[in-house]
């Protein structure tokens, strides 16, 4: 199955992402696969024997996002130059959302722009962050506040890389699955309330509904500056547990699952979701293990931590808010004292 992403703006040139069995990949020209040992170990076999190219190189980076650094990409950077790539030359993302992230922008840099391919290899990429050309690297400020737009000139998924996936990883990409259910699909969200995602075939239908929806509204907006910024939703809250935790405690899309509940029951204060909405929601995250809670000692400094996030303008925070479910209302006018109500509610 192929979905196309067509650009209303030609700010970057279309792509297609395919859903099946990894094809038989040509380049004519040099390549350099980005991936981890984890994910090298389990499957660089089957991409080597689908890769056709003038020559190959493996680059491998530490797994996890303690490594989404600068340290990271200036090792990819410097593999790349040891190796003689040139600006013809082709990068592909093997692994999860640090590895599409570190890859795609070291591709967006290096040599002023080469292309790359996204083989994304866990269920949370499959979905959503190999789709929409975000780039980007952490530092002690924050999750992704160094980056690029940098669009992929193809995304191959997979679902045989699921297999060898931990249970938390699966997991973590159900959240975001959800998630894009949530704002932009009733029905969708309905069928998964009925669905078994660890069924192949509700599995197949999740991955390609999500990439359906995140494709349309990547190509309305590619740049994040209107309907794209929805896609965050859960987020504003989980960049911040995420950041206080030092990526140690959840894996990224635990903490958009606690994300999402937090944003909800803020919907649930601010009268745009009911509380029989809210619960339904929550119910679905627990179904597949995803934490909905966190203690927070400090609702002031999480309260202050929201202006380090890049969608924080102005001094105001936007918060992404569900309005019922299948709709969606952008916030940037919440008072204080209602956030700090919230946040005081989750510290006891």
């Amino acid at each position: 199955m192929k979905i196309d992403i067509n650009f209303a703006k030609k700010e970057s040139s279309n792509y297609s992402i395919f859903i099946d069995n990894l094809p038989t990949i040509e380049l004519d020209k040099k390549v350099a696969i980005i991936t981890n040992p984890k994910v090298s170990g389990l499957h660089i076999k089957k991409l080597l024997n689908s890769l056709k190219a003038k020559e190959i190189y493996i680059v491998t980076v530490p797994d996890g996002e303690d490594y989404k650094n600068m340290e990271s990409l200036n090792f990819i950077l410097e593999r790349l130059f040891d190796h003689k790539l040139d600006r013809k030359s082709a990068l592909i993302a093997f692994g999860g959302g640090v590895i599409g992230d570190m890859t795609g922008f070291a591709a967006a840099i290096f040599q002023r722009g080469i292309e790359f391919i996204q083989i994304p290899t866990t269920l949370l990429s499959q979905v959503d962050a190999s789709v929409g050309g975000k780039t980007g690297i952490n530092n002690r400020f924050g999750k992704n506040l160094i980056g690029a737009f940098h669009q992929p000139s193809a995304v191959y998924i997979d679902i045989d890389f699921l297999k060898t996936l931990p249970k938390r990883e699966f997991s973590a990409g159900v959240a975001e699955i959800i998630k894009m259910a949530v704002t932009f699909d009733k029905e969708f969200f309905e069928w998964l309330e009925r669905a078994d995602l660890k069924k192949d075939e509700d599995l197949k239908t999740a991955i390609r509904k999500s990439i359906e929806t995140k494709a349309k509204v990547v190509a309305q907006d590619e740049k994040e500056k209107g309907i794209r910024a929805v896609l965050n939703y859960g987020h504003t809250f989980a960049h911040v547990i995420e950041n206080i935790t030092n990526y140690k405690t959840y894996l990224h899309g635990e903490a958009v699952a606690i994300g999402i509940n937090m944003a909800n029951l803020l919907a649930v204060k601010l009268n745009l979701l009911t509380e029989e909405e809210a619960n339904r929601i929550e119910k679905l995250l627990k179904r597949y293990d995803l934490p909905t809670t966190f203690k927070i000692e400090d609702p002031n400094e999480f309260y202050e931590h929201f202006f380090l996030d890049k969608k924080s303008m102005d001094s105001k925070i936007k918060f992404i808010l569900p309005k019922h479910i299948g709709g969606y209302e952008m916030r940037d006018d919440i008072d204080k004292d209602i956030v700090i109500e919230l946040l005081k509610e989750f510290g006891k």
